[in-house]
């Protein structure tokens, strides 16, 4: 690197030289004397011609720079982890970005080709496959299929009370056409809850409930006793094969798509409520805390192209994104600001005691 008194004694050697004059000189000798102004607005128009040619193969060699560094020289697992916080964890997402992420979702689930892409195409056979015979060799997540499936409580209270309205409103209807016979029955059932004190319609109820939860529990000790893994497996295929050939636009049926009642925004926004509880607890801090250490302590000895190399970024990859920087780089030379930055540093070097002497000197 040269320092300002090596430019100066290069200058002075330059500017202090005087070679034979030719005929050529002679026309010149009246031409005014290059001042210092004239002189950076000649460097700040060389530099910049320069900068403008030089612009692809620096940028490349500053990436070969770089990419050869390693990644403890410059990053610290305290700064990732202060980046992570700083940028992601402690800042909750804008308006802005939530609105564009529903629009997004909204543009993909409605888009027209869905019409004509069945599910088969998003999630493939030997996935449902794979996952059929995973459960299905697996005792514990077996049983708790078989358990959803047919000994699930919900689905008992909900037939219990679709049995009792059926029974109920046959009952009605037979007595309300039963004419006399009708009457008298009705008023032997009320006679019967005054004496007694109990409501026939709860104890209808309580008695459906009591036997159908029996009956449940009987159903789903006997599938699991003989039901096969094979068997669960098959069923999670067969539903599947139902399904398969459907549009994935059958989801959307699913789905209500009003201004005032939307399932994406319902969706985003319980998303939303769940990531911003999450994001500020100490345990998804511990967690992330864990995670950039465990990566860091992985590669922190790799270089930084051996790094971004898991995200397929090369030096063909860098080359093209430098092409498509080159425009950017261009304007940002040729700007005003970049001028007035260089030709500021120029008058700063110029304005130095010792080359505003050197110059002084020379001139006489």
């Amino acid at each position: 690197m040269l320092t300002p008194t090596t430019q100066y004694n290069k200058l002075s050697i330059i500017m202090t030289s005087k070679p034979m004059q030719t005929s050529k000189d002679n026309q010149n000798l009246d031409m005014p004397a290059l001042t210092i102004d004239g002189l950076i607005e000649a460097q700040v128009a060389f530099m910049q011609q320069w900068l403008r040619t030089q612009a692809e193969p620096l940028s490349m060699q500053a990436w070969q720079w770089f990419a050869a560094q390693p990644l403890n020289k410059y990053v610290s697992a305290d700064d990732l982890q202060q980046l992570i916080n700083d940028w992601l964890l402690n800042q909750p997402m804008t308006d802005v970005i939530r609105k564009d992420i529903r629009d997004i979702l909204h543009t993909i689930i409605y888009h027209p080709v869905n019409d004509n892409v069945p599910l088969s195409e998003l999630v493939d056979d030997t996935q449902v496959q794979t996952l059929a015979n995973y459960v299905g060799s697996h005792d514990q997540q077996r049983n708790i299929l078989i358990h959803t499936l047919v000994g699930n409580e919900t689905f008992a209270d909900l037939l219990t009370q679709t049995l009792y309205h059926a029974i109920n409103d046959f009952m009605e209807t037979t007595l309300d056409k039963a004419g006399a016979a009708g009457k008298l029955m009705k008023f032997g059932r009320s006679s019967f809850e005054k004496a007694t004190n109990r409501n026939l319609d709860e104890k209808l109820q309580a008695y459906l409930h009591r036997n159908i939860k029996d009956l449940a529990r009987r159903a789903e000790a006997n599938a699991q006793e003989h039901l096969s893994n094979d068997e669960v497996a098959r069923l999670l295929i067969t539903g599947w094969a139902r399904i398969k050939d459907q549009p994935v636009s059958h989801l959307q049926t699913y789905l209500r798509d009003e201004p005032d009642n939307s399932s994406i925004d319902h969706i985003e926004a319980s998303i939303q409520q769940s990531y911003n509880r999450l994001r500020q607890s100490p345990y998804l801090h511990s967690l992330v805390a864990a995670s950039i250490d465990t990566w860091y302590g992985n590669h922190q000895s790799d270089t930084i192209a051996t790094v971004v190399s898991s995200l397929h970024i090369d030096e063909r990859a860098m080359t093209q994104f430098s092409t498509a920087l080159l425009p950017i780089v261009h304007d940002a030379i040729e700007s005003e600001w970049l001028t007035a930055h260089i030709r500021e540093m120029l008058q700063a070097f110029y304005e130095q005691p010792n080359i505003k002497e050197g110059l002084a000197l020379n001139a006489q």
